[in-house]
């Protein structure tokens, strides 16, 4: 595989290319070493890997918001819809139709759950009626947005919020979502609720996807494709059937190897072991 250039992750034109990109905070530290991927137009890819393995800063890094944080891409190019986009600014790149959902489900806790969806709006130049239609899409898909409109969102459940979160993401009218953590904090039930709305939102309305998520198991059941992060760098990439049945992943990321479930002091040898990097 060529390292400056992103592997395909379909054979659809894809809607976002990060083609070897550096990253670095504070001038100093190393962060994203050489990360290529790519997202095809209408799919939903994953960015995989334990906490600190670079998946947070990788969607900062396409959705220009590193800046507020000392970071900055210092080497690569990053490609979406067509058009180099690492001089845009964040409202200009959500004008251009890619808007990252924060992890953490960031909701302005003293507003109501109608006026934090509105904000998400708030690029638009199509008029009331419009934005009072896709108000209304937000709703079919979330229904029980509908039911807590007019609570204040910071007395929301966290299920509750992160479907704010998304819902304001999709008032902007997005092309693609990066998703940051969808399912941190939550129940299972609820992390299955989230994801089968995103899917949905993939089939009918065609929005591209990229997810960073810790829970592989639950990513690669809806994903079409993944990359898996250790320490800034893609170790392992490929259809997310092929991951799912992957030794390693199911030993290190799913907890289950050849002769069943591992105990954490079996997964713990992994950073010694890395066969997948030999």
């Amino acid at each position: 595989m060529n390292p400056t250039t992103a592997p395909l992750a379909d054979t659809a034109e894809p809607i976002l290319s990060v083609n070897n990109i550096e990253v670095i905070y504070d001038h100093v530290i190393l962060v994203l070493k050489g990360v290529s991927l790519s997202v095809p137009r209408g799919g939903i890819t994953a960015i995989l890997g334990a906490n600190g393995a670079g998946k947070t800063t990788t969607l900062k890094a396409i959705s220009n918001l590193l800046h507020a944080e000392r970071g900055e891409v210092t080497k690569g190019s990053i490609v979406f819809d067509g058009a180099q986009v690492q001089s845009l600014s964040p409202n200009q790149l959500v004008r251009s139709g890619c808007i990252q959902v924060m992890e953490g489900r960031h909701c302005f806790g003293h507003l109501s759950v109608e006026d934090n969806l509105m904000t998400g709006a708030f690029t638009r130049k199509d008029g009331a009626a419009a934005i009072r239609d896709d108000l209304e899409l937000v709703y079919q898909y979330f229904p029980r947005l509908r039911e807590r409109r007019t609570s204040q969102a910071g007395y929301t459940s966290g299920g509750e919020q992160q479907m704010t979160a998304i819902g304001r993401a999709l008032m902007s009218r997005p092309k693609m979502i990066l998703l940051d953590e969808p399912s941190m904090g939550l129940a299972p039930q609820l992390v299955e609720e989230i994801f089968e709305i995103v899917k949905k939102l993939n089939d009918e309305q065609g929005v591209s996807f990229l997810l960073a998520e810790q829970n592989t198991n639950v990513a690669l059941r809806y994903a079409k494709y993944g990359y898996i992060l250790e320490s800034g760098r893609v170790v392992l990439d490929g259809e997310a059937k092929a991951l799912r049945e992957n030794d390693d992943v199911k030993e290190f990321y799913l907890g289950v190897g050849g002769e069943g479930r591992k105990s954490f002091r079996d997964v713990k040898h992994y950073k010694r072991r890395k066969r997948w990097l030999a």
